[in-house]
């Protein structure tokens, strides 16, 4: 069964950014994929922080969620968001969110970020709080094509985020790593995701030089539960399309049974 990732280098526009989107996702479409992610903030890279406060969307309505729900229904594909601004009580805050359309275009699932990111180097400082709430629970979702494990970008580095998921058959991470992190950590997290939960990771990503003189790191990916890297782009808006195999999951966990193996699954097994 055919999975896409959508790379993109996204402006401060949004609806150059839908426009792009809606082009990659129907070229997934064409070549096959049940299942398209878009990467994180595809619907904008903003000059500053607080421009998505600017196209923050309330839950349920907004062109960005009518793109993505119109799109699903119109391919007959699940089609998971990257992440978007939702609205909070607070208006100095959003959400960022991931959202999972059905076949129908019904949304199937909304994950909002756990983990929000901060980074300096002695020239740049980030930090997400300043303009975000940080999600509250993790989300697994049943589907017709496997459980499908939803994440953002950060949570990539926290390995307890996807044991609290349970077993799943495919975990979804759409980002924008930095430049400088990417490089150093990215595809090593992505591999050791895949290799300890035994299941495939779709990394759907940024790639490029932003409008704002950001760089992402690209190298979206798609990677086996034995932790082999099944297709890459590196940097520039394209795709990136590879199967995935109920047989090889089945395979891998029986030959390194690890999930069953497990004696830490609550914190309560950790007392003496």
């Amino acid at each position: 069964m055919k999975v896409a990732a959508v790379q993109m280098v996204s402006t401060p526009v949004r609806d150059e950014n839908l426009a792009v989107a809606a082009r990659l996702i129907d070229a997934a479409a064409a070549a096959g994929a049940r299942l398209v992610s878009l990467p994180e903030y595809f619907c904008q890279f903003g000059w500053k922080e607080t421009d998505k406060f600017q196209i923050a969307e309330s839950p349920g309505s907004g062109p960005i969620q009518e793109l993505l729900a119109a799109k699903a229904r119109q391919h007959g594909i699940w089609l998971a968001g990257g992440s978007l601004p939702l609205k909070t009580p607070d208006p100095a805050k959003v959400t960022n969110t991931a959202l999972l359309f059905d076949p129908q275009g019904r949304q199937a699932a909304r994950y909002d970020k756990l983990h929000l990111f901060s980074f300096q180097d002695g020239e740049r400082s980030l930090d997400e709080s300043r303009t975000m709430v940080a999600g509250r629970q993790c989300v697994a979702v049943d589907t017709d094509i496997g459980r499908l494990g939803l994440s953002i970008c950060y949570d990539l580095r926290f390995p307890e985020l996807y044991r609290a998921l349970g077993d799943v058959d495919l975990l979804l991470v759409p980002s924008a790593f930095t430049e400088t992190t990417g490089r150093a950590h990215w595809e090593l997290l992505l591999r050791a995701r895949a290799v300890e939960n035994q299941c495939y990771v779709l990394a759907a990503a940024q790639g490029g030089t932003h409008a704002n003189g950001r760089r992402t790191f690209g190298h979206s990916l798609l990677v086996d539960p034995w932790g082999e890297v099944l297709a890459s782009r590196p940097l520039g808006e394209g795709l990136v399309v590879g199967d995935i195999s109920a047989e090889r999951l089945r395979s891998v966990r029986t030959m390194i049974p690890a999930l069953r193996h497990r004696r830490l699954r609550t914190p309560d097994d950790l007392m003496p």
